[in-house]
């Protein structure tokens, strides 16, 4: 079972009392890079336990000079990779980044880490930091700590 690691989240807007947070990261499975290629992947669930829509503009890690967002289409019976600008998670709803579809993209190592560290923007607001294991054998599987 894959399981989240560390969450921080920083509530946007008010709220009252003791809230659970607004964004929440699950199933988190980021890949080591292939040989040679300097790139990853990341693969994630991200619940919004708000009252309003979180658009995620932006996605940053201090292990990987650039973290784009990713999603994979298929056109004319070939698998197509384009960046997307924004992850718009409604209220209540969960969104799933996964293989062969909307995805992090982690390029260009900026050296060697055995857990990588994601934080999540909307506009400037920092909504979620979650640190995770890097999976290192080739199976879906994250074992926590």
């Amino acid at each position: 079972m894959r399981i989240l690691i560390v969450f921080l989240s920083i509530l946007l807007g008010s709220c009252g009392g003791a809230a659970q947070s607004p964004l929440v990261a699950s199933e988190i499975v980021v890949t080591a890079p292939m040989p040679g290629s300097g790139m990853s992947a990341a693969y994630l669930n991200l619940k919004n336990n708000s009252r309003q829509t979180i658009s995620i503009s932006r996605v940053t890690s201090p292990q990987f000079a650039s973290v784009q967002l990713h999603e994979t289409t298929i056109e004319d019976g070939i698998a197509r990779m384009r960046a997307v600008p924004e992850l718009a998670i409604p209220a209540g709803k969960t969104v799933t980044l996964q293989r062969g579809g909307k995805h992090l993209m982690l390029m260009r190592p900026t050296g060697s880490a055995a857990t990588v560290s994601l934080q999540f923007f909307d506009n400037d607001a920092l909504v979620l930091s979650v640190e995770t294991a890097i999976e290192t054998s080739g199976k879906d599987k994250l074992d926590g700590r």
